[in-house]
């Protein structure tokens, strides 16, 4: 598969959610799912926090043989799903794994304080669905593990205050160097549509600019 191929088969939720049609399907970070969705075989979650952890949206999209993966904060919110931290490989649904790490460095809820510590053990994913590598970044700033990060397709937050700024995934992605950029993190109540579009303009490498489903 073509890395222009893999995003026809991505579907934005909204905020950070996304759907990756397969076989297998995955989910990432699900959260205010309508109507009735696409059940999962795969469904990976970044961290514990409401609008990426939603037991009831994850309920929606499982059946028996759903394998449910989730950083250990998160997990524990979540019966029956399989806890990981930053640095962990597996093979889950068929999908190759890896766990990387996602926190902040200049973004803080009180002075010192970050939204998301990097104690906390928060994590992205990069996942090879058809021999495509697709990195979910979860929410996080630019951080030096992003270095060390091979993929053709990432999904990267644009919306500040809690994650990168436009400006700051611009940087990341020229770190990365992937084949095809998707921005998130914006249009739910956290950023705006002119965030995705900043970044699209300021990066000059291929962006696609999810559209909500």
């Amino acid at each position: 598969m073509r890395p222009e191929e893999l995003v026809t088969k991505l579907h934005w939720l909204g905020h950070d959610g996304f759907r990756l049609d397969g076989p297998p399907v995955i989910y990432f970070d699900p959260w205010k799912l309508h109507g009735r969705p696409v059940a999962a075989d795969l469904l990976l979650v970044s961290h514990d926090h409401h609008d990426h952890c939603s037991p009831d949206d994850i309920k929606k999209v499982s059946g028996p043989k759903t394998v449910v993966v989730a950083n250990v904060s998160a997990a524990a919110k979540l019966p029956g799903s399989r806890a990981v931290q930053p640095g962990d490989r597996l093979t889950a649904a068929g999908v190759e794994i890896e766990v990387v790490p996602a926190y902040n460095l200049t973004k803080f809820r009180s002075p010192g304080v970050p939204f998301h510590p990097q104690s906390a053990g928060h994590v992205g994913y990069v996942v090879t669905v058809g021999g495509v590598r697709l990195y979910f970044a979860g929410d996080t700033d630019q951080i030096p593990e992003m270095a060390a990060i091979a993929c053709d397709v990432a999904l990267l937050p644009v919306s500040g205050i809690y994650v990168m700024t436009a400006e700051e995934a611009v940087a990341a992605a020229r770190t990365i160097n992937p084949k095809i950029v998707v921005p998130m993190h914006y249009g739910a109540g956290i950023g705006t549509e002119s965030d995705g579009q900043r970044f699209a303009d300021l990066y000059g490498g291929q962006v696609i600019l999810p559209q909500v489903e």
